[in-house]
């Protein structure tokens, strides 16, 4: 395809016309067109143009100057755009496309809902809740380079030139200020000199969002949330940094209430403080949904975690059809994917290390996602897509398990009774993976969680089923590929409790289990070691029990317990919305036998009764609760789609 001229102009617009000013929808689709194609003296003269299509194009930019002041629609699908900034030059654009450009990134969306005040649709879908992200993304970034200005200036020497020190200080704040992923880097950054710049300019008169907003007011008015929700405030006027997504609000009770609570007093209570309350399961992205349950979650794995400080902020959700990779500090949801007809029950990270096409070594993270159809799907996280589909039970997946040790193995526990161990292979350069099975583990009952035996996880596997706990060999220098329950672990011998189901199971370090369902209000931690030096040749064990952890006395199951082993912590919900957080170190150190009677919890957290559509959210149950390993981020999951997330300072 040529230059672009005047007839081909008339002949693709609408309505039919022979006067370019009359023209105001344009249909350039599928012509092959290049960058340079696109004269903006020509186009300029299209005065009128409200809709311009140029997707199935060539493009890898759009001119900054063509004079289309009145678009209002704009599709550039399926092209090779790099860049997003040149799209400032339509301020009245509210439909934008971007679909099938590949080079760009999750910053590049953030970037087009800061240049765009009027945006309402993206990629057909409501642009509400990114804008809401920007404007909460951008208010901790103006705050956190006003603060690095008043430092900046307060350490400047007087014989300094101020054009020299200006330069210097927007290099220094590109350098140092950060918040939020590595994703969202180039976004932070753009943004970051920025304001610089418009600090500078200003002479540091500009100090807060609140008095700067990202556009002019009816921009903030059309960028906020359709379904509005009251935010409340904490003592001291404090504000919650509540998520920019479908957000619930929390009611002035909704700072942590939990104090100690430990029968010696000796354990002061960790200091959480709650950050966001989300809505990003919701089906139908209906903000009316709290019916939704979330089932699981899991902690993207530190890929630095031989560096001092590294953790990981960023945690996978999921519930519904939806699974949702959220950047805990921000409150962004950075990745959603959704499967209509599924019901996901468990998610499971890996990092893998693969070789490029040109012949360099990169890690990467897949999260393992199943559920209700029986498919696990591998995604890739970054790139935001699908990259591999196991057909690995013809009933319900309950949960997931990576090998701590094999980044490839994977373990699945489905409602057929079976125990899978898979291969998922290293994705070739199309990233497509080839798994395959390598064992098949019978069970007399349906497993809930799946848990390899931390001092020796390539040898045992514990799994926690509705008749019990068990365990099996899972080493593969074994010639059966299916096997049978090796060991049947009994809790309460000679009693109805020996067969109850166990619905929660852990390792709080490498000797210790912490289990939960066969003693009603408590959690029993147990010696994996002691336990089976007592085993023999029996196919039933009753457990070394060390001590019971008091619990919700409710009858309910299904509330999954978690530790953070690094350092001590038990964590589980209940049917309240209470967290429970037991820090057991103390209890470990004390000389046997430990004391009888249930240990109280360290503390334990209220659920906050957040508001949700001018209603107060009550009575969920939290099923599932997680921390990073460092215990700096805690991520609880209700039955009624609201993903609660706190921080500890």
């Amino acid at each position: 395809m040529g230059p672009l001229s005047a007839r081909l102009l008339i002949q693709r617009g609408r309505p039919k016309t022979d006067r370019l000013g009359k023209i105001r929808s344009l249909d350039l689709s599928g012509l092959k067109l290049l960058s340079e194609h696109l004269d903006p003296k020509l186009l300029g003269r299209l005065t009128q143009l409200q809709e311009l299509d140029l997707s199935n194009n060539q493009l890898d930019t759009l001119p900054a100057d063509l004079g289309l002041s009145h678009l209002r629609i704009l599709r550039c699908a399926n092209n090779q755009l790099g860049d997003v900034t040149a799209l400032c030059q339509f301020p009245q654009l509210e439909e934008l496309s971007l679909e099938g450009n590949p080079f760009l990134t999750v910053s590049d969306k953030l970037k087009v809902s800061f240049l765009l005040p009027k945006l309402r649709k993206v990629n057909g879908k409501d642009a509400s809740t990114t804008c809401s992200q920007v404007e909460n993304l951008n208010r901790e970034l103006i705050n956190r380079v006003t603060a690095h200005w008043e430092k900046f200036m307060a350490a400047l020497g007087p014989e300094e030139e101020a054009e020299k020190a200006q330069a210097d200080f927007v290099r220094s704040a590109v350098r140092d200020v950060h918040y939020g992923p590595e994703s969202l880097s180039e976004f932070t950054q753009w943004r970051v000199r920025m304001i610089s710049e418009e600090l500078v300019a200003s002479g540091g008169t500009q100090v807060h969002e609140a008095d700067n907003p990202v556009g002019p007011p009816e921009a903030t008015a059309a960028c906020r949330p359709q379904a509005k929700l009251v935010v409340l405030k904490r003592p001291a006027d404090t504000p919650f940094n509540l998520s920019p997504n479908k957000r619930v609000c929390a009611s002035p009770l909704a700072q942590m209430e939990g104090s100690p609570v430990s029968s010696d007093g000796s354990q002061p209570a960790l200091q959480l403080e709650p950050l966001h309350f989300l809505q990003c399961h919701s089906k139908n992205n209906s903000p009316r949904d709290l019916e939704t349950q979330l089932w699981a979650c899991a902690f993207e794995p530190a890929w630095d975690e031989g560096r001092l400080g590294a953790t990981s902020q960023t945690v996978a959700t999921c519930g519904g059809e939806a699974v949702c990779v959220i950047d805990c500090q921000t409150g962004i949801v950075l990745h959603k994917y959704k499967a209509p007809g599924e019901e996901f029950f468990s998610v499971a990270w890996t990092a893998l290390m693969v070789v490029t096409q040109a012949g360099h070594k990169k890690r990467w993270s897949v999260l393992a996602v199943a559920g209700l159809r029986g498919l696990v799907r591998l995604l890739h996280v970054r790139a935001g897509f699908c990259c591999g589909v196991i057909r690995a039970h013809k009933k319900a997946i309950a949960t997931l398990c990576f090998s701590p040790t094999h980044e490839t193995h994977l373990f699945t526990a489905s409602y057929d009774k079976r125990i899978i161990l898979w291969d998922i292979g290293v994705p070739n350069h199309d990233y497509e993976f080839q798994a395959s099975q390598l064992l098949t583990l019978d069970t007399t009952s349906i497993p809930l969680r799946l848990c390899p035996v931390a001092s020796c996880p390539d040898e045992y596997l514990l799994a926690g089923c509705e008749g019990g706990c068990c365990c099996w060999d899972v080493r593969l220098d074994q010639p059966q590929k299916r096997r049978m329950c090796e060991v049947e672990f009994v809790f309460s011998e000679g009693s109805e409790a020996s067969g109850r189901r166990v619905d929660g199971l852990a390792f709080v370090n490498k000797d210790v289990v912490a289990s939960k369902g066969n003693g009603l209000g408590t959690i029993c931690l147990w010696s994996w070691s002691q336990t089976w030096a007592g085993r023999g040749s029996q196919s039933t064990v009753a457990v070394v029990v060390l001590v019971q952890l008091q619990w919700s006395p409710t009858k309910l199951a299904y509330f999954s317990l978690s530790t953070c082993a690094d350092e001590g912590i038990v964590l589980c919900g209940d049917e309240e919305g209470n967290v429970w957080i037991y820090d057991v170190r103390h209890i470990l150190k004390q000389p046997l036998p430990l004391p009888a009677a249930p240990q109280a919890p360290t503390q334990i957290l209220k659920w906050p009764q957040p508001w949700a559509l001018g209603q107060m959210v009550t009575k969920t149950m939290v099923n599932t609760v997680v921390a990073n390993p460092t215990f700096t981020y805690l991520t609880a999951l209700t039955d009624s789609n609201i993903v609660a997330i706190w921080k500890r300072p």
